[in-house]
């Protein structure tokens, strides 16, 4: 996934969940968007440096974004989680997800399930089962190990009562865990964040849900980051 044309600066503080300031290398202060609503656990502190994007739209108050954020350990995450669905789409095209290359129709934001839900992809093709993939971004990594989610999320745990019930009549269901980090090579579940969404996703494997996590890869064209891709399925520990 190639990243829009971003500009670096030095994090100052992020605050009222949608804003960050930040420093450029002129001294002069900036106030940009930040579309990430979680807690976004070690992706930005004071003094790290962070990529921003700039739109041309005349109707936006803050016009610059909050993309990247290169940490002090020297790893990259992508904070706009927004970015998620882009990649994984990618991915899917390009059937660079191996255990989902078989589908050859990708549909998006599909209407499905009992508690009014859009599933990200709804993926079909001739003679298999449709596949309903929900996607979840993966920016909290500690000690190589990536983890979601950063905060209680009550929306992910709908997702995955919809997604059993999905199975239950027959269908494919998986959750997709899209690497925006480029630190992790095992994955797991926050159960200390949210232990209730960890016990929905044990009792969705058992009854047959898939779950897929990828690490993130960033490509980089004169120490500017230009891009954002999936590598490969990492291990996934319950």
């Amino acid at each position: 996934m190639q990243l829009p044309n971003l500009q670096s600066a030095t994090l100052i503080r992020r605050y009222k969940r949608f804003l960050a300031d930040v420093e450029l290398s002129n001294g002069e202060i900036l106030t940009i968007h930040c579309a990430n609503t979680g807690a976004m656990t070690g992706c930005g502190e004071k003094g790290d440096t962070v990529w921003y994007s700039t739109s041309n739209s005349t109707t936006r108050k803050y016009p610059h974004s909050w993309e990247l954020t290169k940490l002090k350990n020297g790893n990259m995450v992508c904070i706009n989680t927004h970015r998620s669905n882009q990649l994984t789409l990618e991915a899917l095209q390009n059937k660079q997800i191996k255990e989902l290359a078989m589908y050859d129709e990708i549909l998006p934001e599909v209407k499905y399930g009992e508690e009014n839900s859009r599933i990200d992809f709804l993926l079909k093709g001739n003679g298999l089962p449709d596949c309903y993939v929900e996607v979840k971004s993966v920016t909290l990594v500690k000690n190589n190990l990536g983890m979601f989610p950063d905060a209680v999320t009550t929306r992910g745990q709908k997702h995955l009562r919809e997604l059993m019930a999905m199975k239950k009549l027959g269908y494919r269901a998986v959750v997709f865990f899209a690497g925006l980090h480029n630190g992790f090579d095992h994955f797991k579940i926050a159960e200390y964040i949210d232990p209730e969404y960890n016990k929905l996703l044990r009792q969705a494997i058992q009854q047959g849900v898939e779950v897929y996590a990828y690490a993130g890869e960033f490509t980089f064209s004169q120490q500017i980051p230009t891009a954002l891709s999936l590598t490969e399925v990492v291990p996934y520990i319950e």
